[in-house]
């Protein structure tokens, strides 16, 4: 799928300026605070850890991934698709991961090398670092790995449920969209999709390129083998008429759920369904699920 110029610059709204990185000769253009660092391919690489006030290390805890969108950095990203009291409440470990600089805009590549993808880094084999340095130092529950993420980084968390399975549990993409590369997914991937109908960004129906939100469920309903009748509920009751649908009973008994925004724009949602903001309507749905299937 090819990746427009025009579409970068309307995505590029939090991108600050890029200052050269002696250290590794490559570009930062983003400013992260009490971010951890990896050196991958010989790069630095960030990433925002949190660790709840309620981890003590006796018993192994999920591992949360939220992707931010193309442009961004993850402290700034914290702030707005902020996960932080689900953490304490259910402890998890959170990680803000950060984009590549490498072509000069913070960035997630979600397909192996190739034309789909806006630079030549290995972010697949930098979120398995991740995983393995993390995991060296906490206990994480290897079957309980999650991956979220906004616009591009919704993306991203579809690159991992394509590319590497083995290692993630569930999905959630906010305004964002699966790209044309469809990996060897090993077992059943639930998947839930929040995406507003009048997404000027990555539109709702697709276009210039995009898959379409419909498209996107279409094939992880296929790949599950859910229902393809949802059961179908909606609630106008937090700022905006959302639609959810749920096309459960698949193998596994993984389910396929979409939240659909009516009039919504192309942002991490703070209006709720049944009084749950985006981040609660992630956590809650993908902790219901082991790398096995439902818990």
């Amino acid at each position: 799928m090819k990746k427009s110029i025009l579409f970068f610059a309307i995505l590029l709204t939090t991108l600050t300026s890029c200052k050269k990185d002696d250290k590794n000769n490559s570009e930062s253009c983003y400013s992260n605070t009490y971010a951890q660092t990896l050196v991958y391919d010989g790069i630095n690489r960030e990433y925002v850890l949190y660790i709840p006030n309620s981890y003590d290390g006796t018993s192994a805890v999920p591992l949360m991934f939220n992707f931010h969108g193309f442009g961004g950095s993850a402290s700034d990203y914290m702030q707005e698709a902020d996960m932080r009291s689900l953490a304490e409440a259910d402890t998890f470990i959170l990680v803000y991961p950060q984009g590549g600089c490498l072509d000069g805009s913070p960035h997630w590549n979600a397909c192996p090398n190739g034309g789909d993808n806006k630079s030549d880094a290995d972010d697949f084999g930098f979120v398995e670092l991740m995983i393995n340095e993390i995991s060296s130092q906490y206990n994480i529950d290897m079957e309980r790995i999650y991956a979220a993420g906004y616009s591009n980084g919704g993306m991203m968390a579809y690159g991992l449920a394509n590319y590497k399975s083995d290692l993630i549990a569930a999905v959630a993409s906010v305004s964002g969209v699966m790209l044309d590369c469809i990996g060897p997914t090993s077992h059943p991937m639930p998947v839930v999709h929040l995406h507003g109908t009048s997404d000027g960004v990555l539109p709702y129906n697709g276009g210039s390129g995009w898959n379409s939100a419909q498209s996107t469920l279409d094939h992880w309903m296929n790949f599950n083998n859910t229902t393809t009748n949802p059961t179908v509920t909606d609630d106008n009751s937090g700022g905006m008429t959302i639609e959810h649908y749920v096309y459960d009973q698949g193998e596994s008994l993984v389910s396929v759920e979409h939240y659909k925004y009516i009039g919504g724009d192309h942002v991490w949602f703070n209006s709720t369904f049944q009084g749950q903001n985006a981040s609660e309507l992630v956590w809650n749905f993908v902790s219901r699920y082991d790398i096995n299937g439902l818990r």
